[in-house]
C-alpha cells in the first residue's frame, strides 16, 4: 500500500477543510467527502515530522535565531529542482503567500490604483486587492481545445493607465495549466507594456503531472527581474499549510527596499516552526517525497477525471499540475444551483463554487482530489449515482 492511501481521521482536529464543511457548504460531517480548501490528506515526509518532534523533545519555543540553513535550503532546492539561482539577500519570509499577496499590493500600489489578473484565478487574490481598497481588473481567460489559453490583444485594449499591478497564478489555479515559456514571456512583455509590477504567485510550482514542466518566471530571459516579485511555498508541496510560512523573493534591489520598508513597519517576522519544517522539507528526502506524490496525484486525476467524464454534461479541464480538478457543468443545461445541490445534497461532496475565481467560473465547482485513491473512486461514483438520470 502507497503511503498516501492512510485514510487519516481528520475530524475534530481544527481542520478548516473537513470541520468547516458542514457550517459553510451544509454537507454533514456524517457520510461527507471534504473536496474543497487546497491541503490534502496526507502527512508530511518523515524528515518534516522529525524537525517538529525535535522541537518538541527540546521543549522551548523561542524567536528563530540564525537562518543560514534555512536559507540554503531554499537556494538548494529552486536550483536542484527548477534551476534557479537565488541570491539569499533576495529572499523575505512572510506569514503564508495570501500575506505576501497584501503585502505585495500594500509596498507596491495606492488605493484606487488597479491590480490585473487572469480570470479565473485562485479567489483570494481578488479578496486582498478589494480589502486594500485596490480595484480588481479582470482581464478574462479563453478556453481553446479545452484549456486556458491568454489574449494579449484583448488584455492590451482593456488598460486605462491606472493598473500598477499583474498578480500572475503559474501553475494556474484552478485551471490546472502550466504555462508555456512562450506565454510566460507574454506575460512580461504585457507588464512591460503597461508599466506592470509582475507577481508571479508559483505555489504550485512543485505539483506538476508527469510528462510535463514548469518554468520559474525569473528564467525566461529578458529584461523580468527589473518589476518582478517571484512568490514561492514549501507549504501546498508538503502539506504544510498550517506552518503559514511563505517566501517573497525580490532580484531587483530598488523593489527589496520597497519591500523591506513595508515588512518593517508591519513588524512581520517569521514563524520559527515554520522555518525549521521548510529547512527539513527542502532536501533530497523532501524531493523523493514530492516525486511520490505527484505520481500518485497523477493517478488520482486519472481515476477522478474518468468518471467525471463519463457523466454527459459533465467536462473535467485537462490537468497540468496542482490536486485541483476544474470541473464544467454547463454541458448538463442545469443553472447552478440545480448542479451545485446535487454535488452536495446528493453525493454529499464540498467543492468550491466557481463564481469565486471570477469571471469565467460561473458554470465551474474545484474539486481537490488531494486525498486517498479510495476516497477519489469514492467521489466518482457519488457523482455518477447524483447525475444518474443524464446517463
Amino acid at each position: 500500500m502507497s503511503r498516501f492511501d492512510e485514510e487519516i481521521d481528520r475530524f475534530g482536529s481544527h481542520c478548516s477543510k473537513w470541520d468547516m464543511m458542514e457550517p459553510i457548504y451544509g454537507v454533514p460531517s456524517d457520510g461527507g467527502l471534504a473536496m474543497w480548501v487546497a491541503d490534502m490528506d496526507f502527512r508530511p515526509p518523515e524528515c518534516v515530522q522529525k524537525a517538529v518532534q525535535k522541537m518538541a523533545d527540546h521543549g522551548v519555543y523561542g524567536y528563530f535565531g540564525n537562518d543560514s540553513a534555512y536559507l540554503n535550503a531554499i537556494q538548494w532546492w529552486m536550483q536542484a529542482r527548477h534551476g534557479w539561482t537565488v541570491d539569499p539577500k533576495s529572499v523575505f519570509t512572510t506569514h503564508g503567500l495570501v500575506n505576501a499577496v497584501g503585502l505585495c499590493v500594500d509596498a507596491f500600489t495606492n488605493p484606487g490604483d488597479g491590480v490585473v489578473l487572469f480570470t479565473p484565478v485562485y479567489h483570494a487574490f481578488a479578496r486582498v486587492i478589494k480589502a486594500a481598497e485596490r480595484s480588481v481588473v479582470e482581464c478574462p481567460l479563453v478556453q481553446r481545445d479545452g484549456r486556458y489559453e491568454m489574449d494579449f490583444d484583448a488584455y492590451d485594449a482593456q488598460m486605462t493607465g491606472s493598473e500598477r499591478m499583474l498578480i500572475l497564478c503559474s501553475p494556474h489555479n484552478p485551471g490546472g495549466r502550466v504555462w508555456t515559456r512562450a506565454e510566460l514571456k507574454g506575460v512580461a512583455a504585457f507588464a512591460k507594456r503597461h508599466d506592470l509590477i509582475l507577481v508571479s504567485d508559483e505555489i504550485h510550482e512543485d505539483l506538476v503531472m508527469p510528462g510535463h514542466k514548469h518554468t520559474t518566471m525569473p528564467l525566461i530571459g529578458g529584461d523580468v527581474e527589473e518589476r518582478l516579485v517571484m512568490l514561492t511555498a514549501a507549504t501546498k508541496t508538503f502539506n504544510i499549510a498550517g506552518s503559514h510560512t511563505g517566501n517573497v523573493i525580490i532580484p531587483n534591489p530598488d523593489l527589496r527596499v520597497q519591500f523591506a520598508a513595508r515588512m518593517g513597519a508591519l513588524g512581520i517576522s517569521p514563524n520559527s516552526f515554520g522555518l525549521h519544517m521548510i529547512t527539513a522539507a527542502y532536501s533530497p528526502e523532501g524531493a523523493q517525497w514530492v516525486d511520490d506524490l505527484t505520481t500518485y496525484l497523477d493517478e488520482n486525476r486519472r481515476a477522478f477525471d474518468a468518471a467525471v467524464n463519463a457523466i454527459p454534461g459533465l467536462k473535467s479541464m485537462p490537468m497540468e499540475a496542482t490536486y485541483l480538478a476544474w470541473v464544467d457543468f454547463s454541458g448538463t443545461g442545469m443553472d447552478r444551483a440545480e448542479f451545485t445541490r446535487r454535488v452536495e445534497k446528493d453525493a454529499k461532496i464540498a467543492a468550491n463554487h466557481g463564481p469565486t475565481f471570477g469571471t469565467g467560473g460561473e458554470s465551474f465547482l474545484r474539486f481537490n482530489f488531494g486525498t486517498t485513491r479510495a476516497r477519489v473512486i469514492e467521489a466518482g461514483e457519488r457523482l455518477q449515482k447524483a447525475f444518474g438520470d443524464l446517463q
